[in-house]
């Protein structure tokens, strides 16, 4: 079950970066802007970073590498994505779709605020359960054959 929650998380972070990616940047710039939080400089960083931390992010979970560094990055992000996410809440911006996910599937703030904390949790839960977490991954290959030898 604890594989199945990781691959899961490790999705999320690969969808959200394969769609990004995909996409023109100047269309993840626009939803940076949108939060109102960073200076220009800051907001073209983010949009040129943050697809790709999240593909890495998202490749450590799925794959199991580094898992613990993983989950932990992801826990990082998902508090990050709360933080962003609820500001922009409580400042009342008007935002249709959270744009975590591009053009390809639209979430409503409340909805995001809400999936991205069950995330953290679920997250947090995985770091407590890590030997479960690590069956079929590339940290028990990498294991068992440094036992091998």
């Amino acid at each position: 079950m604890w594989v199945l929650i990781r691959l899961a998380i490790g999705c999320i972070f690969l969808l959200s970066s394969f769609s990004t990616l995909l996409s023109p940047y100047q269309n993840f710039l626009y939803v940076v802007q949108a939060y109102q939080m960073l200076p220009s400089w800051a907001e073209l960083l983010v949009a040129h970073t943050m697809p790709w931390f999240e593909l890495l992010v998202g490749f450590l979970v799925f794959f199991g590498l580094w898992t613990s560094l993983g989950l932990r990055l992801a826990a990082v992000l998902f508090g990050t994505f709360i933080v962003v996410v609820g500001q922009a809440l409580l400042r009342g911006l008007p935002l249709e779709s959270c744009g975590c996910f591009g053009e390809w599937i639209h979430l409503k703030p409340q909805m995001v605020l809400i999936l991205d904390s069950a995330s953290l949790l679920t997250v947090l839960l995985l770091l407590g359960r890590l030997q479960g977490v690590k069956n079929l991954s590339l940290d028990a290959w990498f294991d068992k054959n440094e036992r091998r030898s």
